[in-house]
């Protein structure tokens, strides 16, 4: 069954000079030579051929090698740089490509070589058949995939010598290439021994680019993208292959939480790899802002939980953007692994793909890989916090000064028709008008993005303490439910605390008291139960009723 988390509620109240002058200083600097007096492509391979012949023996080449060129650069003042590819026997040599550097007059001057091994088999003839070789390279590229099962699987073997590791031998080099479960390229090149079977080395072989984009809240930002033929797709393979798609204002049919179809995820490509205006007028913009939220989720969760991935399995999930008609929602899907979001109906809610939304969907997938936290009642309100709060976290560990940290869910996405400055707030949650500031035995009656107010409270009294202050130019003011002054302990130790909480202790059915022996575990467990964390947290959780 489909389990779908949104990150608002059932109702709309819940939720030119320098560059020239830099180019004249560099044309000052770098000597040069009159374009008729520098050598021509075909001048520089001519001398080059003539250096092969006289340091043959230094550059390792026999009678059994063949060269071919790769590529040539004449420098401004006629230096020139040859690069060639070497064969073996009419094999070609892994390894053995080396550069041949010329002086202006077409003198050599020195070489560089990948290795400097001397090759000398005494067959090219293979023990290990093309299509065992072929078998060897399946098998590696679903290891690597963990064992999913691919689709589309194509491998081509071709018969080398590898120079590269070690003494020079015979192997297979077979570029193996599929699709996995969500569609994404998957690629892997694996170098087998030809006389044993053994496996030399292997490596992902998606070709990956960095462009950036101008994203619609968060300002120009990186992204890793994949190159496919001539164009460029909205994919990233050094994040699990996560991809943005078009939705194409279109929506699923789902009856009884079973989808019959669903709306397009068609990847967004670009021919430059610059992608997006920073205006919604701009498809791609909505994109690029779906995409970075992704890729800072990925990177908050492996570079400080050490998770590697959503599920923790390095797969990534996919994005589609430009969901349904003037959708004024997001949403993370069990069923399909992947983030909805729609383009709000531009009075009261902007496109809902915020960073700290983007934070906030993805970490529904997190608590349905662990803690399974049921979406009704006080787990439910567990459930939805869980997201508000390692969302906002993840909006701090981006760091991007177009949209900087903040204990306010959603503000980037509200218009002036909203009527609120967000769609949530954390210091006191109870300003959206209909969220808990405390706990009491009706809250898991409400909605759970009402109800989750009581851990939201807790989470910012645990980083940041009660009372008035000015966090990052946002001006805050918490109050306790019990009259306490509460002293905050950080981000980051609300961050390791809740983690841990919820990937270690926390089941499908904790509830509020559940929350509070939970993270007092998981602080006991990083801290130490005499710690003034674990008083912290004890001290938060009685500051919201808990306890």
């Amino acid at each position: 069954m489909s389990r779908t988390r949104h990150i608002r509620g059932s109702r709309l109240a819940t939720a030119g000079v320098a560059a020239g002058a830099a180019t004249l200083l560099a044309a000052t600097l770098a000597p040069t030579a009159h374009a008729a007096d520098r050598p021509s492509r075909t001048t520089a391979i001519a001398n080059a051929a003539s250096a092969l012949v006289a340091h043959a023996a230094g550059l390792g080449l026999t009678a059994a090698e063949d060269t071919s060129v790769r590529d040539v650069i004449v420098d401004a003042d006629g230096t020139q740089h040859v690069r060639y590819d070497r064969t073996y026997r009419q094999l070609p040599v892994l390894g053995g490509d080396f550069v041949v550097h010329l002086a202006p007059n077409g003198s050599y001057r020195s070489a560089d070589r990948a290795t400097r091994s001397a090759i000398s088999l005494s067959s090219v003839t293979p023990k290990v058949a093309a299509p065992k070789a072929a078998d060897l390279a399946v098998n590696a590229l679903r290891a690597a995939n963990l064992g999913e099962v691919l689709k589309g699987v194509t491998a081509k073997p071709q018969l080398i010598v590898d120079a590269l590791h070690g003494t020079p031998k015979l192997a297979w080099r077979t570029n193996v290439v599929a699709k996995d479960s969500l569609g994404n390229p998957v690629a892997r090149t694996v170098l087998t021994d030809a006389r044993s079977g053994t496996q030399i080395d292997a490596w992902d072989s998606v070709e990956t680019a960095t462009g950036d984009g101008k994203s619609l809240y968060s300002g120009t930002v990186p992204l890793e993208t994949t190159l496919s033929g001539s164009t460029y797709q909205l994919k990233d393979a050094t994040r699990g292959g996560t991809y943005t798609g078009d939705a194409a204002n279109k929506t699923d049919l789902c009856i009884l939480g079973i989808c019959i179809s669903r709306a397009p995820s068609t990847v967004f490509t670009d021919t430059d790899n610059h992608w997006g205006t920073g205006v919604s007028s701009d498809r791609s913009s909505a994109a690029v802002d779906a995409q970075y939220g992704t890729n800072e989720t990925w990177d908050y969760y492996k570079n400080v939980h050490g998770r590697n991935g959503i599920a923790g399995d390095g797969k990534g999930s996919y994005n589609r953007v430009h969901y349904g008609n003037s959708y004024n929602n997001a949403f993370w899907d069990d069923s399909c692994f992947c983030m909805t979001y729609g383009d709000g109906d531009g009075t009261q809610l902007g496109p809902l793909v915020a960073l700290d939304v983007a934070g906030h969907e993805m970490t529904h997938g997190v608590t349905s890989k662990t803690a399974a936290l049921t979406y009704s009642g006080e787990s439910g309100g567990l459930n939805e916090a869980t997201s508000d709060i390692m969302g906002t976290l993840v909006e701090w560990y981006a760091n991007n000064s177009s949209d900087p940290g903040d204990y306010l869910i959603g503000e980037k996405i509200v218009r002036s028709g909203f009527g609120k400055a967000a769609l949530r707030f954390m210091d006191q949650p109870s300003k959206d008008g209909n969220s808990a500031d405390c706990w009491s035995s009706s809250v898991g009656n409400l909605d759970v993005h009402y109800s989750s107010g009581v851990a939201n409270h807790f989470a910012y009294l645990l980083a940041e303490g009660s009372g008035a202050k000015t966090i990052n130019g946002v001006s805050y003011n918490s109050p306790t439910c019990n009259s306490s002054s509460v002293s905050g302990i950080g981000r980051d130790k609300l961050g390791a605390i809740w983690y841990r909480a919820l990937t270690v202790y926390m089941t499908s059915s904790t509830n509020y008291a559940g929350a509070r022996t939970a993270t007092l575990n998981a602080t006991k467990d990083l801290y130490g139960a005499g710690s003034s964390e674990y008083g912290a947290v004890g001290a938060a959780w009685s500051a919201v009723g808990v306890g």
